[in-house]
């Protein structure tokens, strides 16, 4: 079969069959066999009917077809799969299996399907479905922890300069310099500065507090477990004192599961309602030195609560010090749908709302540590989606 004609062929499914030259049996067994794994999940119907009778209920029919597209597709495309055949096909009840659960390719979209169904699930897949977690949220932190590390540390050391610095040792000489060089004496070939520029004594005390305030409504899934994994990174630092609260229309503190975010992430119940209000003003008595924190709310700021006085809230806390951040995401994913009026609120308190990808986030603890301008960052460093 001609190589285009081979592609539209696999693309359009049993709908090409009466096209000349695209019948499947005119596939070669790699190909119709690929062909068969794609017409389970996106075939609605066709000439040939075993083709579109979908994956069932059999778990072990199932577990063959995720065997199938791990054998024909790399693993980008085979959790694309996964996550469609989730939602397509209802297969939830399924991944509560054991079986299933060790057939599956794990990702952040299976962990976000597992953590919604924590309540429903039976004691002998929660083994299982705590395994797939982990690999997960080990993969995300070999992928995270020394970027995050690195951008806070070095944000920490920035903040901490001073203009004053106390014994000869301290002054970094290459700053001064540079800030000085209108200072410049060419007949001496020297610099004569006006003002030091020096690092500060290195502190052991906690020099930032984070609160990291989670909307977990069933939409923000993704949002839910990179959170964790960059909390539990954050809580690792001494000079961070991190905190970790999650919501709907109640509010849990799992500030002390930071330590393990496995543990952390099912102690989280996705879905159910939400109220932003509650949640900030839990999070509000955590802030001991307004003008050393940082308030992230991750939300899509659809409000279940008393909506003015949230706004009443979130200027109280800008007012007083605090660098407020709302993330409307922090996935790949790009923009969710969220409350656009509650979003132009935020704004007009100077507090934009944007959407961030986790290998974004890093850069934007820098910025929000050093005090820098969070909207004009988003805007050189976020895409629109």
């Amino acid at each position: 079969m001609d190589e285009r004609l081979r592609r539209w062929r696999l693309v359009l499914g049993s709908e090409a069959d009466g096209m000349p030259g695209c019948s499947s049996g005119e596939l070669g067994a790699g190909d119709a066999g690929m062909d068969a794994a794609l017409a389970a999940l996106y075939d609605q119907g066709g000439s040939d009917s075993s083709r579109s009778a979908g994956l069932g209920s059999s778990a072990p029919k199932v577990t063959r077809w995720l065997g199938d597209i791990r054998t024909y597709f790399p693993s980008s495309v085979v959790q694309v799969m996964q996550k469609d055949a989730i939602e397509r096909l209802n297969l939830s009840r399924l991944l509560l299996e054991p079986e299933m659960l060790e057939a599956v390719e794990a990702d952040v979209h299976l962990v976000g399907t597992l953590l919604s169904l924590n309540r429903v699930m039976p004691e002998q897949a929660r083994e299982s479905a705590r395994a797939v977690v982990r690999k997960v949220v080990t993969e995300l932190e070999r992928q995270l922890v020394q970027k995050t590390r690195a951008a806070v540390t070095g944000a920490l050391d920035r903040a901490a300069r001073t203009h004053r610095p106390r014994r000869t040792a301290d002054i970094d000489w290459d700053r001064t310099i540079r800030a000085n060089l209108k200072n410049y004496l060419p007949d001496r070939n020297t610099v004569v500065p006006s003002r030091l520029v020096g690092y500060a004594r290195k502190q052991q005390a906690v020099q930032r507090e984070v609160v990291l305030c989670i909307d977990q409504s069933g939409s923000m899934a993704a949002s839910v477990v990179y959170s964790s994994v960059f909390g539990a990174v954050l809580a690792s630092m001494r000079s961070l004192r991190t905190s970790l609260v999650v919501f709907d229309t109640a509010v849990v503190d799992l500030t002390d599961q930071l330590h393990d975010p496995v543990e952390l992430l099912f102690g989280t119940q996705l879905g159910g309602g939400t109220d932003i209000n509650r949640a900030i003003a839990y999070s509000q008595g955590l802030i001991t030195r307004p003008n050393d924190s940082i308030f992230i709310l991750i939300s899509d700021l659809y409000e279940g609560g008393v909506r003015d006085e949230m706004l009443r809230r979130v200027a109280a806390m800008t007012a007083a010090g605090v660098q407020v951040i709302v993330l409307l995401a922090l996935s790949d994913e790009g923009t969710p749908a969220y409350d656009r009026d509650n979003a132009a609120a935020l704004a007009a308190l100077g507090v934009p709302a944007f959407a961030c990808t986790p290998d974004a986030f890093p850069g934007l603890m820098a910025t929000a540590i050093e005090r820098r301008d969070i909207a004009a960052w988003a805007e050189r460093h976020l895409k629109p989606k």
